[in-house]
């Protein structure tokens, strides 16, 4: 199972989760990224932990002020990329754009969607994994694999039915129990934020969260 944590734009101490996820993932063996700020990509980088960008733009090198191009992510450290989170939306052609450009920079992409109709039409840009977000769940607490877990089997038969693309589980996503639910119903890694990045203590929250896996 894959674990990416999004930080967005909480004020949290990037480097202290990073540092936390980065000793979890040591101890443990899971594999668990964190997506923090553009402007704090190289202080996460630098702690050792898998390190992903929250977006990058449909660009290359060139006129694009306020753009995140994915040449400077890689610099900074990023191995991977989120794209089209609920949060920021792109237009079909843009979410196209914005992978050719990962995988320029050699960045791993997760493409989110809202449903399984999204999820085929995402997996269908050839991705590295897709993840499926109702949006009304973000940040609740509740995750999608108990509130309406045909929303995550279908997504997995939508994306097989396109090609071999992963699943990833978002949405209240916070405990072990929410983990190992959401591979029951056939994803292949969780993407969460609040239930790390609000946490007192993000290194025993994400024990908590991969102890099913250990």
């Amino acid at each position: 199972m894959f674990v990416l944590v999004n930080l967005k734009a909480y004020p949290c101490d990037p480097v202290e989760v990073a540092e936390a996820a980065a000793e979890v993932a040591k101890e443990t063996g899971v594999r668990i990224a964190v997506a923090p700020q553009a402007a704090h990509l190289d202080r996460v980088a630098a702690t050792g932990v898998e390190t992903w960008a929250q977006h990058v733009s449909p660009v290359a090198h060139g006129s694009h002020t306020g753009s995140t191009l994915a040449e400077a992510a890689a610099e900074a450290g990023a191995v991977g990329t989120l794209l089209n989170h609920s949060e920021n939306r792109l237009k079909l052609a843009d979410i196209d754009g914005s992978v050719r450009a990962a995988e320029r920079a050699d960045l791993e992409t997760v493409v989110c969607a809202n449903n399984p109709r999204q999820i085929a039409a995402a997996a269908a840009l050839e991705p590295d994994a897709v993840a499926v977000e109702p949006p009304e769940l973000i940040g609740t607490g509740t995750p999608v694999s108990q509130a309406d877990p045909d929303i995550v089997t279908d997504s997995v038969e939508a994306a097989a039915s396109v090609g071999d693309v992963p699943v990833l589980c978002g949405a209240g996503i916070s405990t072990g129990e929410d983990l190992e639910a959401a591979g029951d119903l056939g994803a292949e890694g969780v993407l969460l934020a609040s239930g790390v990045a609000k946490a007192d203590d993000p290194k025993a929250a994400l024990e908590d969260l991969v102890s099913p896996l250990v």
